[in-house]
């Protein structure tokens, strides 16, 4: 068993519930949300966050807009559709069933 494997594919099935969250809290740019997945040790790289994005914008669950930006080109900030709201409130019961669920099955008896 590649355990390594198993540990990112773990990471990868609940990313898009995670960048739904970060989103929900308000209008958000992608490197913001990089930091954020960094700091709760969900590493992810730029090369695998934009293109989640594009296809969460494309399935109408995000929005964007350009941004002004005093130190630099204009900044694309996203924020949730209301299906992106719906999606992620049923992301979040799937969820929160999951983690019942395994705690019942690796509780120790």
């Amino acid at each position: 068993m590649n355990i390594e494997n198993t540990k990112a594919q773990m990471k990868k099935g609940i990313l898009e519930y995670c960048i739904l969250s970060i989103i929900s809290r308000g209008e958000v740019y992608a490197s913001d949300i990089i930091e954020e997945l960094k700091n709760s040790k969900m590493i992810v790289v730029e090369g695998t966050l934009y293109p989640l994005l594009t296809r969460l914008k494309n399935d109408e669950l995000l929005s964007y807009q350009w941004v002004e930006s005093n130190s630099g080109p204009p900044r694309k900030y996203f924020q949730l559709t209301i299906e992106g709201k719906r999606i992620l409130k049923e992301l979040s019961e799937t969820w929160n069933e999951l983690v019942i669920a395994v705690n019942r099955t690796t509780k120790k008896k």
